[in-house]
């Protein structure tokens, strides 16, 4: 009988287990891969995401320090360098590889190459079958990712595609003297791509993280708009393409039952502008495991487990729910959005203090709304509302695909 058991070794579940290792819980940590292995994703860490840390990344596992931004929409382009950090490029292979290593440091039972099957909460603890074997557990910590289907035990299953993003990312090899030229310590990101998301172009050390994300909903042909995309900026040949789906993050999930809790994107705790999650999936599994350790070592209620919602949307909760509203805003009129964003440096500027840094949507928001929406001549207003009125279904998002390059 374990005190917790975690399902999955990434950010999330390596996280939990340093936690759970360090208060002193018996604790196993299941993962059906073996480490070191493949993730897509660009791999950018933000200032919260290195915060939440309770240890400094070695000089090897940084490849960028990125201080500079490129933002593209259409023909329009705008810079901004900043005198601080926007986000270290680190490779997934090698950061989850390294969390994984920080758990299994505090003593906690690691099983690779092991896949949890399903689990079945009863009313003393928790039956977990894997391919090999079957454990009992006091709680279980769900941190598998979007794609598992273990959360379904915690919640109901929903076919809802406006709540997913789809994700399709490439790694271009190139030498780094070349990357150095083209993205000094900068990153590209270009919006009205894919609606709903972006694509991005992030460099690191021998190749390129190359990628679009969109609303799975209206992404109707992702492998074209990733081609043309790729194209477009100069990468012919014939590259391996990886996708994945993002949960759109502040939208109300269940995230708990009577034993069983989930975390990172298994819970849906994603920016929902930006894509951005490893920063939450590591809170998320910190504060999982801080809530369980204080159930066990204290003999406190099994209902002091909502205390892990609860510390969620504290810590994050109104965060998400912001970057949530951000998108909408801007994606449901983009062509106005973002040509004013470009044309107006102090919105980028102040989008990077006050989201990247201080972690604040609502006051960004806000800003928006005093300084710009306000200030929209009254005949824009009257023809954005004739617009709505006669397509109200084009600007609710129910846009059809099309070929966004041309």
């Amino acid at each position: 009988m374990y005190d917790l058991i975690i399902v999955g070794g990434g950010p999330s579940g390596a996280s939990a287990g340093r936690v759970a290792g360090k208060a002193g819980i018996s604790t196993l940590l299941i993962e059906k891969e073996n480490f070191p292995r493949y993730k897509p994703c660009g791999g950018a860490l933000s200032p919260y995401a290195l915060s939440c840390l309770d240890f400094k990344l070695p000089e090897y596992l940084i490849e960028k320090d990125i201080s500079r931004i490129r933002v593209h929409f259409r023909e329009l382009c705008t810079e901004m360098q900043k005198d601080y950090s926007i986000a270290l490029l680190v490779s997934r292979k090698a950061f989850d590889n390294f969390l994984l290593d920080k758990a299994r440091e505090t003593g906690i039972d690691i099983h690779s190459g092991e896949k949890v099957l399903d689990c079945e909460e009863g009313e003393e603890c928790v039956e977990v079958r894997t391919s090999q074997n079957t454990y009992l557990a006091k709680f279980v910590l769900i941190a598998e990712g979007s794609e598992g289907v273990l959360k379904y035990s915690v919640r109901k299953r929903k076919d809802r595609r406006t709540e997913y993003d789809l994700a399709l990312v490439s790694e271009i090899p190139e030498r780094d003297k070349v990357i150095r030229k083209r993205f000094p310590n900068a990153i590209d990101m270009h919006f009205g791509i894919a609606s709903g998301g972006y694509g991005w172009i992030f460099p690191h050390s021998e190749h390129y993280s190359v990628g679009i994300v969109g609303t799975a909903e209206h992404l109707k042909h992702p492998k074209a708009v990733m081609q043309d995309f790729l194209q477009a900026n100069g990468f012919s040949g014939d590259f391996q393409v990886h996708s994945h789906i993002i949960p759109v993050g502040g939208i109300k999930r269940k995230t708990i039952s009577s034993r069983i809790l989930l975390s990172g994107d298994a819970a849906g705790f994603v920016d929902a502008f930006i894509g951005e999650g490893i920063s939450y999936a590591i809170r998320s599994g910190q504060l999982a495991a801080e809530n369980v350790a204080e159930i066990v070592l204290y003999n406190r209620k099994l209902s002091d487990l909502k205390e892990y919602e609860t510390s969620c949307r504290k810590e994050f909760g109104n965060f998400l729910s912001s970057s949530l509203k951000l998108e909408k805003a801007m994606h449901r009129f983009p062509e106005t959005s973002f040509r004013l964003a470009l044309s107006r440096k102090e919105i980028i500027d102040k989008y990077l203090e006050e989201v990247v840094i201080n972690r604040s949507h609502k006051d960004y928001v806000r800003w928006l709304l005093l300084n710009f929406s306000l200030s929209e001549p009254a005949s824009k207003i009257k023809s954005i509302k004739k617009q709505v009125r006669a397509n109200p279904r084009h600007f609710n998002g129910g846009i059809q695909p099309v070929n966004f390059l041309t």
